[in-house]
Formats: structure tokens, C-alpha cells, sequence
């Protein structure tokens, strides 16, 4: 499964967005970041996993405005989203099995979360 880059592919992101409504899962991250830069193969490799989910990486650097009005003070943090709105937004330990599970648990029955950055079409749009 491919994983979104929005510095580099972000209409074609906005279009499988638009096409899959499923769930959205989102890593915060930053180039100069030693644990982003360990923590990448095992996500690329969950992706690759779990080809129903849409994953994309997010270089705060290269695009701050998909964090909305919110900021990052740890890495990996991590957004799930599904049609109906956030489901979580938080840091996660770097170990991939932590990510594996809260999808997992994802359904749709979980609650949605106040604070997050916002809708990610909507962010992708102003972006």
C-alpha cells in the first residue's frame, strides 16, 4: 500500500481521500527526528499490512498546516480518522505493535475525540 506524502503527492492524496472513506491514519513527523526516522519502515511496513486503511506521513516541517491549530511535543504523535470526525489524536510509544493495536480496537462504535487538529480533507484543502 502506498503511504501519502503530502509534500509530495497531495491531489492525488485529497482524491483517494475522497474515493476511500475508511480510516485515515496519520504520522506526525519531522525529517531531523532519530525516532521518526526508526519508527518509518515498521509504519511503511503496517501500511503495507493493512492495504484497507489509507496511511500517510506528515513532515511537520513541510506541511504545519495539517496540524490545524494544534502542535506536536513528541514523536510519533498520531491522528485516526473516519468519515465521522477524529478518533485519536496523541503520542504513541514507537514500538508499531502500540499503532497495530488502537486500529484494531477502531470501529464504529468508538468515540470521537475533541482535540485534533480537524477534518484532514478539510486541512488538505486549505493547504
Amino acid at each position: 500500500m502506498q503511504i501519502f506524502e503530502p509534500q509530495h503527492n497531495i491531489s492525488a492524496l485529497k482524491a483517494h481521500l475522497r474515493e476511500h472513506p475508511g480510516l485515515a491514519v496519520v504520522c506526525y513527523c519531522a525529517a531531523w527526528c532519530d525516532t521518526c526516522t526508526e519508527y518509518r519502515p515498521a509504519f511503511d511496513d503496517l501500511a503495507a499490512r493493512m492495504p484497507e486503511h489509507t496511511f500517510i506521513w506528515v513532515d511537520i516541517e513541510e506541511n504545519p498546516e495539517l496540524l490545524g491549530d494544534d502542535d506536536v511535543e513528541n514523536f510519533p504523535t498520531l491522528l485516526l480518522q473516519d468519515q465521522r470526525g477524529s478518533l485519536f489524536f496523541g503520542t504513541l510509544l514507537p514500538h508499531i505493535s502500540h499503532l497495530e493495536r488502537l486500529i484494531a480496537s477502531m470501529d464504529d462504535d468508538a468515540p470521537l475525540v475533541e482535540q485534533s487538529p480537524g477534518a484532514l480533507l478539510d486541512l488538505l484543502e486549505d493547504a
